[in-house]
């Protein structure tokens, strides 16, 4: 497998934009570089450990469903370090596997969450109004169950970074009726597709996370892809109603830090190799089962 970079990488010679929790940018001109590393955040803190493999299944993951979602207009450019320009070329050991090239694009200030089962901060809202973002449920609902139909909760970020649930009036006044309509659309169609493909392969997508940009006056999906990261994976079975299934994700790694005596503000403490090498294992058998492939 690829080698993992450093904590926070510099390529010598190209223009880096910015570093976020997990995802480095770069810019190339006309394109841009993401770079997928291993640091895995919770609580909205960068964890001390890498999680290995980590970059490189979101990475590689995102680039399966771009290719797979082609008829969807899509910012993926290519992740196939061979078709990389020369002046990445002395950088392979720290990109293959766990790089792409895409195209530049500016982003809606907009997260498009689709819920396909009661879990996380819906689950909270509809046991206080029996609603999620304004839409009402149906009573009787329980911890993971599915819904009748998936719904559309998009969110807004704060400036510290956390999730902000919005209501579809609010999300059309941020985007205008139509770009709101179409990323809706787009959202639930794509979530409908990655939902079927990966219940053949005995893996639920309780909710997921998309984020589009527009390219040349075009509505494009963007960021990542039903990733482990921007989605809520669940084993099938082991899937009980009522209960909160294990999950494909950090889930594993929120869970122990429950345990601990820390205030969810930096720095974070250490984690357990137990609890690295568990979590490495869950991003990589994800992976697996989706894709039907093997790890780069």
């Amino acid at each position: 497998m690829a080698a993992t970079p450093q904590s926070f990488l510099d390529l010598a010679g190209i223009k880096k934009l910015r570093s976020g929790k997990v995802r480095e940018v770069f810019d190339l001109g006309k394109t841009l570089l993401f770079v997928a590393t291993d640091r895995l955040s919770a609580f909205d803190v960068i964890l001390p450990d890498p999680i290995p493999h980590k970059g490189a299944v979101l990475n590689q993951l995102s680039a399966f469903w771009f290719k797979r979602f082609s008829k969807i207009k899509n910012h993926f450019v290519t992740a196939d370090f061979r078709e990389f320009p020369k002046e990445l070329q002395p950088f392979r050991d720290q990109l293959v596997g766990r790089s792409m090239i895409v195209c530049k694009a500016k982003p809606l200030p907009v997260e498009c969450v689709v819920r396909g089962y009661l879990a996380g901060s819906g689950w909270k809202e509809y046991q206080e109004s029996q609603r999620v973002c304004g839409e009402k449920l149906p009573s009787g609902l329980h911890l993971a169950s599915q819904l009748p139909k998936p719904i559309f909760t998009p969110a807004t970020k704060s400036e510290a970074g956390h999730d902000l649930n919005i209501d579809w009036k609010e999300y059309c006044r941020i985007l205008g009726n139509k770009i709101a309509t179409r990323a809706r659309d787009l959202s639930l169609q794509i979530y409908a597709e990655g939902r079927d493909h990966a219940g053949h392969r005995g893996i639920i997508v309780a909710d997921t996370k998309f984020e589009f940009g527009i390219v040349e006056d075009e509505l494009v999906l963007i960021d990542e892809c039903l990733t482990p990261d921007s989605s809520r994976f669940w084993p099938a079975d082991q899937y009980v109603v009522g209960q909160s299934p294990p999950s494909f994700d950090k889930q594993f790694v929120r869970d122990y830090l429950e345990t601990l005596d820390w205030n969810k503000t930096p720095p974070a403490p250490s984690l357990p190799k137990d609890v690295i090498t568990k979590t490495s294992a869950k991003y990589v058998e994800a992976f697996e089962r989706l894709t039907s492939e093997k790890l780069l």
